[in-house]
């Protein structure tokens, strides 16, 4: 039996590619696409076009771009605002077409997560099932350690926000201080 194409992109783990910006996560366009198209070369994208060939849509006040990405003869689209830094829509008479391309990539984006690829990140977690399950053991391992809390706060960081790496690390102190 054929494996699935969406269990295989879902299972890639994305999150040392990313990039946090005002509290959101951002995969790259670039690395999406790369991914996508190294484990299926057949893949497209397409960016949609009004009747009058723009490429983005409004409703005289904001505006917003739609694109689509197929993959094993399967299309998903994606529709995205077209916003600033503050992820606000921006008004129609101030957008300028870098505002459109990077909505367009970001629009790219998402319909690749759509067929599984970094889906996660938009689900507001931030890693796939797998990786999740290791961390959460590490962060329970380091929970019954009394001085856990005064170790972890010496790493700037709260226990939920740690990597697996920043959480090796903290289990490793708390074992030495701990013997």
């Amino acid at each position: 039996m054929k494996e699935n194409y969406f269990v295989t992109l879902n299972n890639i783990n994305v999150s040392d590619k990313t990039e946090s910006k005002n509290g959101l996560t951002y995969l790259s366009w670039a690395w999406a696409w790369g991914e996508v198209k190294k484990l299926h070369p057949t893949a497209n994208y397409k960016i949609y076009e009004t009747e009058t060939g723009c490429i983005y849509w409004t409703d005289g006040k904001t505006a917003w771009v739609k694109t689509g990405v197929t993959i094993n003869d399967i299309e998903h689209i994606e529709y995205l605002p077209v916003m600033d830094y503050k992820n606000k829509s921006i008004p129609v008479d101030s957008i300028t077409s870098f505002d459109v391309n990077k909505a367009i990539q970001r629009s790219l984006t998402k319909a690749v997560a759509r067929h599984g690829l970094g889906l996660y990140i938009y689900a507001g977690e931030d890693l796939p099932e797998d990786t999740k399950n290791e961390l959460e053991n590490l962060k329970e391992e380091i929970k019954k350690y009394p001085n856990a809390l005064e170790v972890v706060a010496k790493h700037g960081k709260k226990l939920s926000e740690c990597d697996e790496e920043e959480l090796n690390k903290i289990l490793n102190e708390l074992k030495k201080e701990n013997k």
